[in-house]
């Protein structure tokens, strides 16, 4: 059985909380640090809903409820398949690395969201006025691991 990819997870996790807990002791609400002029800025914003915004109204009373199971349903799901290709050595390693990275994302904003009631986001990517929405290293874990996901896909085809 493999479990490198429980200790990916749980890097995941740690990173995600770690570099939260920075921007919260150091950079105020809404508070820019500009790192590449014109593309890249540092920027303390609290989100309510999932990944980069979405549902972000439903966050408070009964929605927030809601985003905590759906978030514990998910986690439920990933971490059972986590299991399953960590126990089957013939799956390609991009299924594990994936699970485990979205598992970890989940894991992350989880804790924010039952412990805070919101997401701490700081990742401000922008061009001029167009700004992707801010996002946190949870956020980036799960869409990386949604990305290694497509390529397990295409690998598995491709035999």
């Amino acid at each position: 059985m493999r479990r490198w990819p429980f200790a990916l997870s749980a890097a995941v996790i740690v990173a995600d909380r770690v570099s939260k807990r920075i921007i919260e002791a150091r950079v105020d609400d809404w508070e820019i640090i500009r790192v590449i002029p014109g593309l890249f800025q540092i920027v303390h914003t609290r989100n309510t809903g999932i990944a980069f915004g979405i549902f972000s109204e439903e966050g408070s009373g009964g929605g927030r409820l809601l985003l905590v199971a759906f978030s514990l349903a998910v986690m439920a799901l990933v971490g059972n398949l986590l299991w399953g290709a960590c126990r089957n050595l013939k799956e390609h390693w991009t299924l594990a690395a994936a699970l485990a990275l979205v598992l970890g994302g989940a894991a992350g904003n989880l804790y924010d969201r039952v412990v805070f009631g919101s997401v701490t986001d700081f990742l401000d990517f922008y061009w001029r006025a167009h700004h992707f929405p801010v996002f946190n290293l949870a956020d980036s874990a799960i869409t990386i691991g949604a990305g290694l996901l497509l390529v397990n896909l295409w690998a598995l085809r491709q035999r």
